[in-house]
């Protein structure tokens, strides 16, 4: 079921916004930004504030290189307010604006210019809380040491009765208590396109879901009938 729709995270998602063509490094700190940018803010958004700073962000030059586009050190030169314009649509720009660049500082300063491989060194960073760590271990180190769970996550495993539980980090133990971890990587990304698309947080779409149709969501409401999704071509 899954498969077959395409949703905003599929597309426009932290883990796709990264520059490919930019160096290992260069991306892993592109990877952190917009997960940083992601929060409280559609993917949409996000998106486009990340094309904004790989568009608008100059290249620094020094002695020994030259630095081009959007990286730690191009960020660090960025003067605050331009970087708070390049983002001012995402949500709580001024906060986030603040704390990029307090963490690309510590980045640069206890770091070696490079993101943690771990999650006690990505939580020590401002504004970074598990979930994101979580997320960004996946995605820029291809490690999978828990599951990212934010708000789709929890109330589509809440609604289908895998878990009584009262928040992201509390449904996180419990699906870890239970869940293969060679499943971690994926359930955020399937779920989140899930909660985009079909399990909404109002008035969800339970005409289009197979689950209620077999009847396997115990919080399904009446199934009346199908309409249309979006299809991968």
């Amino acid at each position: 079921m899954r498969a077959d729709i395409v949703a905003p995270v599929d597309t426009m998602g932290c883990a796709t916004l990264a520059d490919p063509t930019a160096s290992a490094r260069d991306q892993r700190f592109q990877t952190l930004v917009a997960l940083m940018l992601s929060s409280q803010t559609k993917d949409v958004v996000t998106a486009a504030a990340m094309g904004r700073l790989r568009e608008e962000v100059p290249g620094v030059c020094e002695e020994d290189r030259v630095d081009s586009g959007f990286n730690l050190e191009s960020i660090l030169a960025l003067p605050a307010p331009r970087l708070n314009e390049l983002i001012a649509k995402v949500g709580f720009h001024n906060v986030k604006t603040a704390y990029i660049l307090r963490t690309a500082a510590i980045l640069r300063d206890e770091h070696d210019s490079d993101i943690p491989a771990t999650i006690v060194g990505l939580t020590s960073l401002p504004g970074v809380g598990p979930k994101m760590a979580y997320l960004c271990l996946s995605a820029a180190w291809g490690r999978d040491e828990g599951i990212g769970v934010d708000v789709h996550v929890h109330r589509i495993t809440n609604r289908w009765g895998w878990n009584r539980t009262k928040g992201p980090e509390e449904t996180r133990k419990a699906l870890e208590g239970w869940l293969p971890r060679d499943k971690w990587n994926e359930i955020n990304h399937l779920l989140v396109g899930f909660g985009q698309t079909i399990c909404a947080p109002v008035r969800p779409r339970c005409g289009e879901c197979g689950l209620a149709e077999k009847g396997l969501c115990p919080s399904a409401k009446v199934v009346k009938g199908k309409s249309s999704v979006v299809k991968k071509e």
